[in-house]
């Protein structure tokens, strides 16, 4: 079930979820080095965002439990407020997850979307190309675009994808449109970048850009590995498969 972590009954819950949760509270509420991302940390602050709690990523189940999250949220994420997110956190605390190296992590991710993929229900939206390599294409779910943001524990350089559990930030198109449009947009981009220098121990990824221009390419946005090199093809194979 979604949540909201005011109402999330934490002595209930298991052990890692309860970590999984106090540590993204931490990571948010930190004045010495606050989070890059500033719409991030309004969304938290507001509690626009909801959670969600998934098993081991490499079984079956996790992604059925991943669906419903999904599609309960794309259902009703218009009334959880302008900056609303869906966090995910996965159950990754074993030792064989804890061994796993950043490109590892990513090869898993891009296997979740992928599969994530083959339990939605509705069809890819018309407006929102299948092909990867378009710079208006994104990833959808239940007819909504999402930018989807993936933190993982193999992360040290790259601060801002680090987390202790494998965990996504799911974001809807229409929050970011409605962001870019503000008039405070550029310059709260400029603070996120200015953050971004202090917070990461290495220089922002090449790839950072806006959704929409001709050189950008959402994807390679989605999951950023600790150095600055990237895949060259996108493992996102809807398009391949011929699913609609």
């Amino acid at each position: 079930m979604l949540t909201q972590r005011d109402e999330v009954d934490r002595d209930a819950l298991p052990l890692w979820q309860r970590e999984a949760l106090e540590m993204f509270e931490a990571k948010m509420r930190d004045k010495n080095e606050p989070f890059p991302c500033v719409p991030a940390t309004q969304g938290f602050y507001l509690n626009h965002f909801r959670y969600g709690f998934v098993g081991n990523p490499r079984e079956a189940s996790a992604i059925e439990e991943l669906a419903a999250l999904m599609t309960e949220f794309t259902k009703n994420s218009r009334q959880f407020g302008k900056y609303t997110s869906l966090i995910i956190f996965f159950e990754t605390s074993s030792d064989d997850f804890r061994s796993l190296t950043v490109e590892q992590f990513e090869q898993l991710f891009w296997d979740v979307l992928n599969r994530l993929h083959q339990f939605d229900e509705s069809a890819w939206p018309s407006h929102i190309p299948q092909d990867p390599h378009h710079p208006l294409w994104e990833f959808c779910f239940h007819g909504e675009p999402y930018f989807v943001f993936c933190a993982t524990p193999a992360h040290a350089k790259r601060k801002s994808r680090s987390f202790p559990y494998c965990m996504l930030a799911i974001t809807p198109r229409w929050v970011l449109q409605q962001f870019r449009a503000s008039p405070s947009a550029a310059k709260v981009q400029a603070e996120i970048r200015k953050r971004l220098e202090r917070y990461d121990s290495i220089p922002a990824h090449p790839h950072l850009n806006s959704y929409g221009h001709d050189e950008n390419y959402e994807w390679l946005q989605y999951f950023l590995r600790d150095d600055q090199t990237s895949l060259s093809k996108c493992p996102f194979h809807a398009h391949l498969r011929g699913k609609q």
